[in-house]
Order: structure tokens, then sequence, then C-alpha cells
């Protein structure tokens, strides 16, 4: 493993299309990430950031360059290799949330752990437990057209974290939320982060939300501009 970092990226490229249609999107991205850190990725559409967490999230592959996962060459995994990582590892939250929308908040909670075999007794203490992390215990049986947008964020959250993964990667998770709202559900992944130990990837426009992290990763025209640490959040 390189050093003891949790993720190491080393002349990670990709480009997308070929011959005159081809496009480099990321131009050779050196990033190294700790366990339990909060990091903040930031940068203008078309920086390299979101290209960077689909490669992160083992959802892409690069180009070239090497991605190491506590310590296993990712880009050499396979499609099956890959997804194993994902289920096992890594948790996602997304701006729309991505809830279904006939099914009640544990039913939803519940999702990862279906794909992931668990048995139904099982799905439920854990969905529950999740569900009681995020503050939604008592809202177990609504659907998400009877939660509010904060609401749905934080089942969103708990479906993220019901596995018990390592990494909990979020693109724009405040992005469709008031202020009020977004300053809660930050409140809320800092306390995971802190508290519970995941390393947290968060991509956001904001710098508002970007203040709750540890470390800021700026991206432009492909390629890290710059990485900041935050020395007002230890």
């Amino acid at each position: 493993m390189a050093g003891d970092h949790l993720i190491s990226l080393r002349g990670i490229t990709k480009t997308f299309g070929t011959g005159q249609a081809a496009f480099r999107a990321l131009k050779g991205v050196d990033l190294d990430i700790e366990a339990g850190d909060f990091v903040a990725v930031m940068g203008a559409s078309g920086s390299g950031k979101s290209t960077t967490m689909n490669i992160l999230g083992c959802l892409d592959v690069p180009t070239e360059g090497s991605y190491q996962f506590k310590g296993v060459h990712v880009e050499q995994l396979d499609r099956d290799q890959r997804a194993l990582l994902r289920r096992r590892y890594l948790g996602f939250v997304f701006q729309g949330f991505n809830l279904l929308a006939r099914t009640s908040a544990l039913e939803n909670v519940e999702l990862p752990l279906v794909y992931r075999g668990e048995d139904k007794k099982a799905r439920h203490d854990l969905a529950m437990a999740a569900l009681d992390k995020v503050g939604l215990a008592d809202w177990w049986d609504h659907t998400p057209a009877e939660l509010s947008g904060g609401q749905q964020q934080r089942v969103a959250i708990a479906r993220a974290i019901v596995t018990s993964p390592s990494v909990l990667l979020a693109d724009e998770p405040t992005g469709n939320l008031d202020s009020e709202r977004s300053v809660e559900i930050m409140e809320l992944l800092s306390g995971l982060n802190r508290e519970g130990g995941i390393t947290v990837l968060m991509v956001t426009h904001e710098p508002e939300m970007a203040a709750f992290a540890r470390t800021i990763v700026r991206f432009k025209d492909g390629l890290i501009e710059k990485v900041e640490r935050n020395e007002a959040r230890p």
C-alpha cells in the first residue's frame, strides 16, 4: 500500500471518445486520502471533479494511472470485482435522493442488504439502526412523499451507511435543500465522520458546505489545482 493512505491516485487520466472527438477529462491526477478524513471536492463544471469521483466510486475506470484502495489496484479489477468492492466498502449519497417512491423509508434503507443477501430479520434490524443514526427511527413506515426533502436525504444517507461502508461518497448532497436543511445534513455527515469514523468524500459547489470538511481539493481543467487543510475542523 502507498504509505498508510486509504486511497492513493497516481497519474490518473481519463479520455472520453477517440480521434478528433477525444476529450481528456483528467490529465494526470495525484491524490492521497487518509482513512477518517472529510474531503470536499470543488471546481467548475468540466473541471474533472465528477470524473474523479466516478473513478473513486468504482463506477468508471481510468484510461491510465494507478488507483489503490486499501492497497488493492482497483484499475486491475474486472467489472464484477469492482462491484464487490462497491458493495463492501462504499456508500453513495446523491443530490436527487434516488428513493423508491412506493416503498417505506425502512424498505428503501434495506435495499442494499437485499443485494447483499441478508435475511429478513437482519435487514430489518440493520435498517432500523441506520434510520436511528439519522434521527428517523419514528418515520420508518413513511414513504418519500410523506417526508420533507431533508428527511428524504436522511433516508438516503441511512441507506448509504446501512452496510457499514469505509467510505461515503456524496455528490452535491445538499443541492436540492434549503439552507437550514443543508446545514442539518452537513452536521449529520460531520457526525458520521467524526463519531462513526466513516471517510467522507463530497462534491459541492457551495463554500459554506465545503467549510464542514477537513480537506478541500480544488480541480481545474482536469488537474488538481490546490489541496487545502481546513484548520477550523480538527
